[in-house]
């Protein structure tokens, strides 16, 4: 089997790389350019991953790659994933996050048989209707991210429809790992508290500490965007814990990893508030717990401690981590 990502270079196509490496597969990755210390990072970390030029914003691009690598499965991870910067560009976020999805299904489906999958979000849910949220909640995405991802997750079940490809998105809720990005509230948290372990700082300025979300490891969510893909039939599947915690719980965890009492370091921002918060977000996983025979495995207190420890160690080694995540 060969499978074909976009966005290796994050965090989930690292760890679905690495998976689907473990099961056999030759595993391809898009990248727009070699000169990324995050292409490097990935050659470090794993070697027999190939690489194809390509972009989302770039429909010719995106034909070759697929012509070229001859995928029997594709996974677009590809998006501009960070919601407060989709304000800050918000046309941009559009062509990536959800103009990016049209040009790979048009590039994919070219090629019959081919499957495909595509990284939708928890996010569309925004301003829910319900608790928890399932398959069939309905959308009210407050943010640029969110919308996007709407616009993509619509145009996955329009081509599965139209075209009768072989085509499912993934409701996933929020995941994290050490290799989350230094701009994500885990990661900002995490780092936080490492440095003020460490002496390297005295406190952390965070935004909304009463907002809740259903947070799990990223390398049990991979296994769910296999198992999507090797279903007879293409349906969509939500992907989640089903429990949630605040960010203030994350930040007492956090700061409990690291022997700290958060109370002592933590300042609420009010100038760190989304312009539309999102207050609550919970995944009803059953279907895929029911079809797909896919649990987490990893609870939020290990996951925390995990980062923490991470974060701590490569803190230690005087790397920097916006340009070095955790990997290893």
């Amino acid at each position: 089997m060969r499978a074909l990502i976009t966005g290796i270079t994050g965090q989930d196509g690292s760890y679905l790389a690495e998976h689907l490496l473990s099961l056999g597969y030759e595993v391809w990755g898009l990248v727009r350019g070699q000169a990324n210390p995050r292409v490097s990072r990935l050659r470090r970390l794993l070697k027999d991953v190939q690489l194809v030029r390509g972009d989302l914003l770039d429909q010719t691009s995106l034909m070759s790659a697929v012509e070229k690598v001859q995928p029997d499965e594709v996974y677009n991870l590809g998006a501009i994933s960070f919601v407060p910067m989709s304000w800050e560009q918000a046309e941009l976020t559009a062509e990536v996050t959800g103009m990016g999805v049209l040009r790979m299904l048009e590039a994919v489906r070219r090629r019959p048989g081919t499957r495909f999958y595509q990284a939708s979000s928890s996010e569309m849910f925004g301003q829910v209707r319900e608790t928890p949220q399932n398959e069939r909640t309905p959308f009210h995405p407050r943010s640029p991210y969110g919308v996007a991802k709407a616009y993509g997750h619509f145009l996955t079940q329009n081509y599965r429809e139209s075209y009768g490809m072989h085509a499912v998105s993934g409701i996933l809720f929020n995941h994290e790992s050490p290799r989350r990005g230094a701009e994500f509230v885990t990661r900002k948290v995490t780092l936080g508290v490492a440095r003020i372990k460490l002496g390297l700082a005295s406190e952390l300025r965070l935004g909304n500490l009463s907002a809740r979300r259903d947070w799990g490891f990223a390398g049990d969510y991979v296994r769910a965007m296999h198992l999507m893909l090797q279903s007879p039939e293409p349906e969509d599947y939500v992907i989640g814990t089903g429990r949630t915690q605040s960010v203030r719980e994350l930040v007492e965890a956090a700061f409990t990893a690291a022997g700290l009492s958060y109370e002592d370091h933590v300042v609420s921002d009010e100038t760190l508030y989304r312009p539309a918060e999102v207050d609550l977000l919970c995944a009803d996983p059953k279907k895929a717990r029911v079809q797909l025979g896919w649990e987490p495995t990893v609870p939020f207190e290990e996951l925390v401690a995990m980062m923490v420890e991470a974060d701590i160690r490569l803190l230690t080694d005087g790397r920097d981590p916006e340009q070095d995540a955790s990997w290893g």
